[in-house]
């Protein structure tokens, strides 16, 4: 079964945690606001608005990974796009959640298997994605989480990535504003839910 192929009571599921996360999740912006009056707009209109078949637009689940002690964040060299980033990609088969998809997504392209993964959004980033479909550029409406790895956590390198390595959340290895505020809000999600 392709990943677009998703039966369709499983994506009946997923469609509806999706729009009841991004109903009632609370932005920190007024711009983040508008992306999730879009993302919820269209799963409003799209029943497959999780899936590749949805074109031109469809919902991606990604995760960024801190360390334990949230001074560092594992990021990926992806294959196809030749930059940096979080773990993440497309809903498939047996995702049930957004945030079930972006923690499978994460460990995929992680190799770690014991992630902490908080289950609200940090981020939203649409961004054009050219190499997604044969039909032509693709708006990926990505709904962005964050996990932390255990102390002395292993990782690997997956097919879809080049390289993943750690990295100081002050020295992130891409001048990209939208990554470096995804850590800045990361970082803040963190230690909020790490003080008593």
């Amino acid at each position: 079964m392709h990943p677009a192929e998703i039966p369709t009571a499983t994506a009946d599921v997923l469609h509806d945690d999706a729009l009841s996360l991004l109903r009632a999740w609370t932005p920190p912006d007024e711009a983040q606001e508008r992306l999730r009056a879009r993302y919820v707009a269209h799963l409003e209109q799209h029943p497959d608005g999780l899936t590749r078949t949805c074109f031109p637009d469809h919902l991606t689940a990604s995760t960024l990974i801190l360390s334990a002690d949230g001074n560092r964040v594992l990021l990926t060299l992806h294959a196809k796009a030749g930059a940096w980033f979080q773990m993440g990609g497309h809903c498939e088969a047996g995702d049930a959640t957004l945030s079930g998809a972006a923690l499978r997504e994460a460990v995929e392209e992680s190799g770690i298997g014991d992630l902490d993964l908080d289950p609200h959004p940090v981020q939203l980033n649409a961004h054009a994605v050219p190499f997604c479909d044969p039909r032509g550029t693709v708006d990926h409406l990505d709904v962005r989480f964050v996990a932390v790895a255990p102390d002395e956590a292993t990782h690997a390198v997956s097919e879809e990535s080049l390289d993943v390595r750690w990295w100081p959340w002050d020295a992130l290895p891409t001048e990209d504003e939208d990554m470096h505020e995804l850590v800045r809000l990361a970082r803040s999600r963190w230690v909020a839910l790490s003080t008593p």
